[in-house]
């Protein structure tokens, strides 16, 4: 178990651009995922699994849906007296977009926040890194080394994302070398967007870079340190997917279809929690027929669903067939629809007898609250 005296600062509006169909009306980390979860909740039940008692979530747009999800934090066991969750919101609103994509100025606004805080050490996380990670060992791996700064990556190839980098590490761990946007992008060290560093050398950095007017945090101050700071790399070698684009998160949500992955994601040891939705079981019609999917409570299947994820509170009618598609929430497919390789925002309704298809290289997308 992870000591206390580590603060969790987590993003929840990372890399919204890259999936801004979705980001429209919610930030990344409130983007659902799995059947039940949004991608927040991984964040916050690493952190929470590994003895972290107090999380700063940074907020910058669309976070009403973030809001309503974590609320006080008490799913998550981070509803306290002492420490427990904060939501951190927006320092400039009417500059929210430069502020989201600007990290040393989002670090540099909540700068009050955690000077305030009396742990010794920062973890910072992206909300677009689904994997179920031991925390703690990360810690122990950081003193060990002796390190100033512990990134956690993940061998693969380089996800298409802003400012990613690429980790050059030696047979110790020790960061020799860190690549932004590199032009070798297969099979390479990436940075999965978490990051333990100690509180004061947090603070000593991003001040330096405010003052300095800098304002990419890989190249300004992870790139320019690597040969003046002890940087190391910690290796995470569990099942994850950085969602990097419509098509990595179709990927990440049919890969709970395979039992192995949902093994590792779900481990028994390192629950992951979520909001709780108190709805009926599922309801199956006579004539229904489910096969490979992942169906949550509150359903009501009278239609046929193949290879899908459906979400909470969805109801599939009679003659409806919906293969290798992700119906989120309360959505309605009507009689005699036929889905292929659809992705259907919550609340969205497909009228009777419509034909929608995409490919499992270009989901067609549905908005929220769409009907068709």
């Amino acid at each position: 178990m992870m000591p206390k005296n580590v603060l969790g600062i987590v993003y929840s509006n990372s890399y919204d651009s890259c999936l801004k169909d979705f980001t429209q009306r919610r930030t990344m980390g409130s983007m659902l995922y799995g059947g039940r979860y949004r991608l927040i909740d991984f964040v916050l039940s690493n952190l929470v699994n590994s003895g972290v008692t107090k999380v700063g979530v940074i907020t910058n747009s669309h976070f009403r849906s973030l809001m309503d999800h974590v609320g006080n934090g008490r799913p998550w066991d981070l509803a306290r007296k002492v420490d427990g969750l904060y939501l951190l919101p927006p320092f400039n609103p009417s500059n929210a977009e430069h502020d989201s994509s600007n990290t040393v100025e989002v670090l540099g606004r909540i700068s009050s926040f955690i000077k305030s805080c009396n742990e010794k050490y920062v973890l910072l996380s992206d909300s677009n890194f689904i994997c179920n990670i031991d925390l703690s060992e990360v810690f122990d791996f950081h003193s060990e080394k002796d390190a100033d700064i512990t990134i956690v990556y993940k061998k693969g190839n380089l996800p298409a994302l802003e400012n990613m980098t690429s980790l050059t590490v030696d047979g110790n761990g020790k960061v020799t070398a860190i690549a932004v946007n590199p032009q070798n992008k297969e099979n390479v060290n990436f940075n999965t967007g978490m990051m333990l560093v100690r509180k004061a050398l947090l603070e000593s950095l991003v001040a330096d870079a405010v003052s300095a007017g800098y304002s990419n945090f890989e190249k300004d101050i992870l790139q320019k340190n690597v040969d003046h700071l002890n940087i190391y790399g910690y290796e995470f070698t569990g099942w994850g997917c950085e969602i990097d684009s419509v098509n990595k998160y179709f990927e990440a949500n049919m890969a709970l279809l395979n039992k192995e992955t949902r093994k590792d994601l779900f481990n028994k040891d390192r629950p992951i929690y979520t909001k709780v939705r108190n709805d009926m079981p599922v309801r199956y019609g006579v004539n229904s027929k489910v096969e490979n999917s992942l169906v949550a409570d509150g359903c009501i299947i009278e239609g046929t669903v193949k290879n899908s994820i459906i979400f909470r509170g969805v109801n599939i009618a009679k003659g409806a067939v919906v293969e290798n598609s992700i119906i989120m929430q309360d959505s309605v497919i009507s009689e005699n629809v036929k889905l292929n390789c659809v992705i259907m925002d919550k609340d969205s309704v497909i009228t009777p007898n419509k034909n929608l298809s995409g490919d499992k290289s270009y989901p067609l997308f549905v908005g929220k609250e769409i009907v068709i």
